[in-house]
């Protein structure tokens, strides 16, 4: 497998009132009630993206994001094994890069991140998110991490298996191991198999 993937396609942009009122106020501090404060910044900012958007038009907005992927058969023998190194990098890198988080069905949550029934009637009321609105979701992200670490080990099972113990009876080809949790073992792959029901329930909602 080869993948090459180019950046985004980016525009001009001038941000030059934007900026200063950003960082006068904050990110989300400033509103149609002072956006007018400064009438010369607001002036330029309007007047040389208008110039930029001639070139964008032009130019940038022409342009295509490049991607190049080869495909060997090899990587389809164990597809999931494949995909499993490169989707663990980015999923941790968006748990620490993300900027929101989607709604979560409380069903995909433990009981503990679950909102009640008055905090979703008082939440939704305002059009606010709970104070769980993000554990939610770290939570779902933590547990496809998890089982996507999983799937990145090649024996994950021999957790739940003993020491191997040769046989002492050399008509016997074989020898056996010393014990096994098939309890556990299974705990193990429905827990691995839900981060990944949950990463295809998610999947639309994996951005920054």
């Amino acid at each position: 497998m080869k993948v090459k993937i180019g950046g985004y396609p980016s525009r001009l942009v001038c941000n030059i009132h934007t900026n200063h009122m950003e960082k006068k106020y904050g990110y989300c501090g400033w509103n149609e009630n002072v956006s007018h404060e400064d009438y010369v910044l607001e002036a330029i900012e309007d007047g040389v993206q208008s110039m930029y958007n001639v070139l964008n038009w032009l130019w940038f907005d022409r342009r295509t994001q490049k991607v190049k992927v080869r495909i060997d058969k090899s990587d389809t023998w164990s597809m999931d094994h494949t995909l499993a190194p490169i989707i663990l990098p980015m999923l941790k890198q968006l748990k620490e890069t993300k900027h929101g988080a989607p709604y979560v069905y409380p069903v995909d949550v433990p009981t503990k991140l679950r909102p009640t029934k008055k905090e979703l009637l008082e939440y939704t009321k305002k059009a606010e998110t709970d104070p769980k609105w993000f554990d939610r979701w770290d939570y779902v992200l933590d547990e496809m991490i998890w089982a996507f670490e999983q799937k990145n080990r090649d024996h994950w099972e021999d957790d739940y298996y003993g020491p191997y113990i040769e046989s002492e009876d050399k008509r016997e080809l074989f020898g056996r191991f010393e014990w096994i949790d098939d309890e556990g073992r299974q705990k193990h792959q429905e827990r691995m198999t839900n981060g990944f029901k949950l990463f295809g329930k998610y999947y639309e909602n994996l951005w920054d």
